[in-house]
């Protein structure tokens, strides 16, 4: 029997049972939890085993400078996603300090830096943080050094494509909750397999990705994970490219010739079908941690 990851309640729920076509070709399960909904992997490897399923040269998010049509498209299109972010993350905020989960190689939080906010990164591959380190002029925190951080130090918390790759969702949402400051803002990206591309490809669908994805949010499931640690749901952003992106692993995954092209048509046709549903093939939830009450304050004091 396995337990979700979050609620711990027992399930042996199968909602898909597909394979690790990025990398290694293993088989993987995905359960449904049926008390909160989250979707998670099993089985999941041991956090000393994991490393092995990043180590590809085609694992874009943590490469630069690599060759051929497709790295360059993502170079392209991940300058135009990183100003978008940066609007989502900073918006309506004056200047401040910044905390990037899972920063990679430091893209995002360089240009965070040039808006004159101070800013952290939280990554755990050592390769990333070499890169970053010689953006950024710092090198980001590993994981466990997010303890020696002061409590709500920080007034906007990102993660951008990292909360599905967190083993243990209960320490890493404590973690946030304790940094971020009342009234400050969490930003978090994520794929969505309500989206028109996951309900054409299915198995196939790239955005997948097990086992390195090891948990799978539908939009109201992380509202309400995120509304039960007590922060405001202040809506969702779209983020249009990724549509195109993920369509285009997933034909490569079926082995489809052309498949540049037939996953430009399938990630357009995503993206119109969202523009009725608001189900994108991924989507930025953007939460806010209240205030402390008055009343509970003075009541304190």
């Amino acid at each position: 029997m396995n337990t979700c990851p979050w609620c711990g309640k027992p399930t042996e729920k199968l909602y898909l049972h597909l394979k690790d076509e990025f990398l290694t070709k293993e088989e993987f399960d995905i359960l449904e939890c049926e008390d909160c909904g989250l979707l998670f992997t099993v089985p999941r490897p041991d956090p000393s085993v994991i490393g092995k399923y990043y180590q590809s040269d085609e694992y874009y998010s943590h490469q630069t400078n690599q060759k051929g049509l497709v790295p360059r498209i993502y170079e392209f299109v991940k300058r135009f996603n990183i100003k978008n972010k940066v609007n989502i993350a900073l918006q309506n905020f004056p200047k401040g300090k910044l905390l990037d989960i899972g920063c990679g190689v430091g893209d995002f939080l360089a240009q965070v830096k040039q808006k004159g906010w101070e800013i952290q990164g939280i990554e755990p591959s050592e390769d990333a943080k070499n890169i970053a380190e010689t953006r950024l002029g710092f090198r980001p925190l590993a994981p466990e050094q997010s303890l020696e951080l002061e409590d709500a130090s920080f007034d906007v918390i990102t993660l951008w494509h990292v909360l599905e790759h967190v083993d243990d969702l209960k320490t890493q949402t404590s973690e946030i909750t304790r940094l971020l400051k009342p009234g400050g803002r969490l930003v978090i990206a994520l794929p969505n397999f309500q989206s028109f591309d996951c309900q054409h490809y299915k198995e196939a669908w790239a955005a997948w990705d097990v086992p390195r994805h090891l948990n799978h949010f539908a939009p109201k499931t992380l509202q309400n994970i995120f509304e039960s640690l007590g922060f405001s749901y202040r809506g969702s952003k779209k983020l249009v490219w990724d549509a195109f992106y993920i369509s285009f692993l997933s034909e490569k995954y079926l082995h489809h010739s052309l498949a540049l092209v037939r996953g430009a048509f399938l990630g357009l046709k995503s993206n119109t079908q969202a523009c009725k549903t608001g189900m994108y093939s991924s989507l930025v939830y953007v939460f806010e941690k209240p205030m402390p009450d008055v009343k509970t304050l003075n009541h304190e004091h």
